[in-house]
């Protein structure tokens, strides 16, 4: 039967319930919420990523509290204390990203139908990388988390550059976990690693292809000479859940699909 009361401290559980049917178990969600849409006329805002509204949550008597990361660890004390239980997952690649849905479904009883939901979504993604397999040719890609200071992208969005068809210019950073060990200490980095398309996603704050451009020295980079600066925003592609298999990594393949595209017409010219 599992949980009946659940408070979803972030986004990725909100969304993998409410595509299981199992929406009525949700009484409070966090102020970060955008899907489903629907969950933000349906529930009320309990938390932020950070910080949480404890006496609120207490409140709802939710008989399970479900969030993110190390981050949440100060969250999670405090709603242990008051005796909530507390589940805090801490993927960081896709396939942690499908095992999270089928462990989260199990949790709640529907074992079976998060298996159905996880298979249909990696099936949904080696569609994909078949796609990117006919590539004649591969773009590297920088992914950018953070502008002040450069962030480059954690490894689940690592990997769905690879497996969309692109090269991922910063593999040794995607493996760390916390963003400090993902900070450029020297942005002319970039500018050697030549990528031929960049990414970003400024963590909710509006991405600024011309501030990116004009940074010193970085007209040399193909990316940037070449007009392939293009925001994924952040709902889509820096929550470890669904959106992340869904509509990010479609968008990601859509970008480098079209680079492969004109690449291969420049050069039949």
């Amino acid at each position: 039967m599992g949980p009946q009361r659940i408070v979803c401290l972030t986004e990725e559980p909100t969304e993998v319930l409410y595509a299981l049917g199992e929406q009525d178990r949700i009484v409070g969600i966090s102020g970060f919420t955008v899907r489903p849409p629907q969950a933000r006329k349906d529930k009320p805002k309990v938390s932020a990523f950070t910080s949480a509204r404890i006496d609120q949550i207490l409140a709802l008597q939710p008989d399970m509290a479900i969030g993110f990361s190390d981050i949440q660890s100060d969250i999670a004390a405090a709603l242990i204390k008051q005796g909530v239980e507390v589940w805090i997952s801490n993927h960081r690649s896709v396939a942690g990203i499908l095992d999270y849905i089928r462990r989260l479904g199990a949790l709640v009883g529907v074992a079976s139908k998060a298996d159905a939901y996880a298979d249909d979504l990696q099936r949904r993604l080696q569609a994909i990388a078949a796609q990117a397999a006919q590539l004649p040719r591969r773009p590297r890609v920088y992914f950018e988390e953070w502008d002040e200071p450069i962030i480059t992208g954690i490894r689940w969005v690592a990997e769905l550059v690879e497996l969309a068809g692109g090269i991922d210019v910063f593999p040794e950073h995607s493996g760390q976990s916390l963003a400090k060990h993902r900070i450029l200490a020297d942005p002319g980095e970039v500018i050697s690693r030549a990528p031929d398309i960049i990414m970003a996603s400024w963590c909710g704050k509006k991405f600024r292809a011309d501030a990116l451009a004009a940074r010193p020295g970085w007209n040399a980079i193909p990316a940037v000479r070449d007009g392939e600066l293009h925001e994924i925003k952040s709902p889509l592609i820096l929550q470890p859940g669904p959106a992340a298999l869904t509509d990010g990594v479609n968008q990601i393949a859509d970008i480098i699909q079209a680079w492969s595209r004109r690449a291969q017409a420049a050069g039949s010219r």
